[in-house]
């Protein structure tokens, strides 16, 4: 779904999941501007429906005056241990996922994202996706897996409010149609304390993402698929008909009921592989992407992004590489699933150690894989057998870009592929990409010296120096 989905910001559904420990109302600010705070944040954004405050934290802690302020607002007080805040606050969003279907949205406040809910929630996100806000006191240091509408800092939020936004009452005491005198006490009971070793809180997160299954059936609009192949990590077996890799994807596909059509784009470093091959993959229509492995990664997600651009969901895209969660994951989970929704196959030549962020509708070893083929073969090639002479896939060259173009060289013909793959050009533009990396490494390694034996500014003139140096030794 669209982030900008007008039935999300008017939606009568905006949950807040708030952590008073991590991000609690500062002093000086009257805990009375929680809510109309919160709410006035989210209506500069456009989104106007109805807000669900839930604060979680040690309440025995809490000021009366501020419990009471919050309780007066419609904030729901929850009462829970600082070292089990957030395992509860994850199982409450879950059920209320459950019960609230998008569109909805879903504001969280706290420090603990990227520690301890970016992973599962950007799973959760993939699978089903709500508009998702973030507040903390104190930012994130590394980039987050979870695609958000929009973050704040916590204190930015409460000082922004306008006088235009009113607090509004809830039908139903926050604290449970207690007073706050009777609540207070019930916490220091006997009772309560009792309560609290007999039934503890979970203190770490309980996924529910980590027993999702792989290979889920097709849905009709996901029936076309794209994938992308890397070659390096998951070749062509030996002695393996390289004529049967595309029936061998269908099949696996037909099996779980894709049937529309599918483009393919093998990467590699064609200089090296068989003729054979090349000529083998082409005349089934698989496109061939000539790569080194200094650049496979950078033109491989290139080319990704351009498809999805060219391509709008509903559409399925297939990844063959070991690496993908490490090199792809972060995008893919963001940009690709949580954003945009597209369906995701993974191939690979040994299974992850770990699930991925990624959230996949199918996986597959990639020799099991190419042992199916036997099961369906979906294109039929021409004469007695299921080759076909001429070739009907393109080969690009991902490194020679032609002068004032966007495009890449591309080549009907097999024999003008390997011309070119052997030219002067081709060539030096492939030592140029080598040198230019080995310089990069070098430079790093110099500068992890100079850091241990001289002091910053020194290290500083002396890498720039080095920098120089190898300008000049190259040209």
């Amino acid at each position: 779904m669209s982030w900008c989905d007008s039935a999300a910001k008017t939606g009568k559904n905006i949950a807040v999941w708030w952590d008073m420990k991590d991000c609690p109302v500062p002093e000086g600010i009257d805990a009375h501007r929680v809510r109309p705070s919160i709410e006035g944040a989210l209506k500069e954004q456009g989104y106007s429906g109805p807000v669900s405050i839930t604060a979680y934290g040690d309440q025995k802690q809490t000021p009366d005056r501020l419990l009471r302020a919050l309780s007066s607002t419609g904030v729901a007080v929850v009462h829970i241990r600082s070292e089990s805040t957030c395992a509860v606050m994850y199982k409450d969003m879950v059920k209320w996922r459950e019960d609230n279907p998008p569109p909805a949205t879903m504001m969280i406040i706290t420090n603990q994202m990227l520690d301890v809910f970016h992973w599962d929630l950007a799973r959760l996100q993939q699978r089903t996706s709500y508009d998702l806000f973030l507040a903390y006191s104190v930012e994130p240091l590394a980039r987050l897996f979870v695609y958000t509408r929009k973050n704040w800092l916590w204190k930015n939020i409460l000082l922004g409010t306008t006088a235009s936004v009113t607090s509004s009452s809830s039908d139903a005491c926050s604290l449970e149609c207690l007073s706050l005198k009777s609540f207070k006490k019930h916490l220091s009971t006997e009772e309560h304390a009792i309560q609290e070793v007999l039934h503890p809180q979970p203190k770490q997160l309980i996924s529910v993402t980590s027993k999702w299954g792989k290979n889920y059936a097709a849905t009709p609009e996901y029936a076309t698929a794209k994938i992308h192949w890397d070659m390096f990590d998951c070749p062509i077996p030996d002695g393996y008909d390289a004529h049967r890799v595309r029936p061998s994807l269908e099949g696996a596909f037909k099996e779980l009921g894709y049937s529309g059509p599918v483009s393919i784009t093998a990467f590699g470093d064609y200089k090296k592989t068989p003729k054979s091959h090349l000529h083998a993959l082409s005349s089934t229509g698989i496109d061939v992407a000539h790569v080194i492995p200094e650049v496979i990664y950078s033109r491989m997600r290139n080319d990704i992004f351009k498809w999805q651009e060219d391509n709008p969901t509903p559409a399925t895209m297939m990844i063959i590489f070991d690496e993908a969660k490490y090199v792809f994951g972060t995008s893919l989970a963001l940009r690709a699933q949580q954003d945009n929704k597209y369906n995701l196959f993974w191939a690979y030549s040994f299974r992850p150690r770990e699930m991925s962020v990624m959230v996949t509708s199918a996986e597959w070893l990639w020799d099991s894989l190419l042992a199916e083929t036997k099961r369906h073969v979906l294109r039929k090639c021409s004469g007695s057998s299921e080759r076909v002479v001429e070739s009907t896939g393109i080969f690009y060259c991902k490194l020679c870009v032609p002068e004032r173009t966007l495009c890449f060289y591309k080549h009907k013909l097999l024999d003008e592929f390997i011309k070119h793959l052997s030219s002067k050009k081709h060539l030096s533009k492939e030592k140029g990409i080598t040198d230019r990396r080995q310089r990069n490494m070098n430079l790093g390694l110099f500068w992890l010296e100079a850091k241990r034996t001289f002091p910053r500014e020194q290290a500083v003139e002396e890498i720039c120096l080095g920098e120089v140096v190898t300008e000049e030794v190259i040209s």
